[in-house]
């Protein structure tokens, strides 16, 4: 038995797990509060099919949503949604009312960035046209370091034409540090860290300075205090 994964959200108190993989991460941050925030003008209103990918998925609550989101502009999509977790993967492919795709990846593992490039050459694309990262960043930062970090935002730039990033800013790391540490575990990595305090402009000048990507927009903060990042 993961007694990690077995954990219940009680009150304000998540639990702790190591990657984000939270059991009942939706009933504690529920997609609504972020998708009534998208920006409403970004979107093409031709008849096209978006082809996206949704970096972890959990339980596919939010990829499901921005699905339907994206429907309301009469256009289609096919969505693949990946998660490290295979029992949030199953859980989501359980409860999947579309045609969205699940599966269970480590996206900053060789085989499994290979998946997703198998997948876009299977598909005739070389990139798809949205990427999404809904509260992925922090975990790849605590287990990979800084570097983990740029090569994550690195490949995500070149899998996107247009890339959504949610990023936590530092005051989350401090409390999954916390929780973890309650759990008699460690993130390795947090003590080196040299990007820290101002972690979401650092994510942004990232992606603007090393990627070359352009800032689109960005929405107001949720009620948990995070904003969502477009570039094109």
């Amino acid at each position: 038995m993961n007694l990690e994964k077995d954990l219940k959200f009680q009150g304000n108190d998540p639990g702790a797990v190591r990657f984000g993989n939270f059991i009942n991460y939706y009933s504690f941050y529920p997609p609504n509060e972020r998708i009534e925030r998208l920006p409403k003008n970004i979107w093409k209103t031709e008849d096209i099919i978006y082809h996206c990918l949704d970096v972890g998925c959990n339980t596919g609550d939010l990829t499901q949503a921005f699905s339907s989101f994206l429907c309301r502009y009469g256009n289609q999509n096919k969505i693949l949604g990946i998660d490290i977790d295979p029992t949030l993967i199953d859980r989501a492919k359980e409860q999947n009312t579309t045609d969205i795709k699940f599966v269970c990846i480590d996206i900053m593992s060789s085989d499994g960035y290979d998946f997703i490039q198998t997948y876009l050459n299977n598909i005739g694309l070389k990139k798809f046209q949205i990427v999404t990262c809904f509260s992925v960043t922090m975990w790849i930062h605590l287990n990979h370091g800084d570097a983990g970090l740029k090569t994550f935002l690195e490949r995500m730039s070149n899998l996107a034409e247009v890339l959504v990033i949610e990023a936590q800013p530092w005051k989350c790391y401090k409390s999954a540090v916390k929780r973890m540490k309650k759990s008699k575990n460690n993130f390795q990595h947090f003590q080196f860290l040299k990007y820290r305090e101002n972690i979401v402009k650092d994510i942004e000048d990232i992606l603007i300075q090393q990627c070359k990507r352009i800032k689109i927009t960005e929405t107001e903060d949720t009620k948990w205090g995070r904003k969502t990042l477009f570039f094109r």
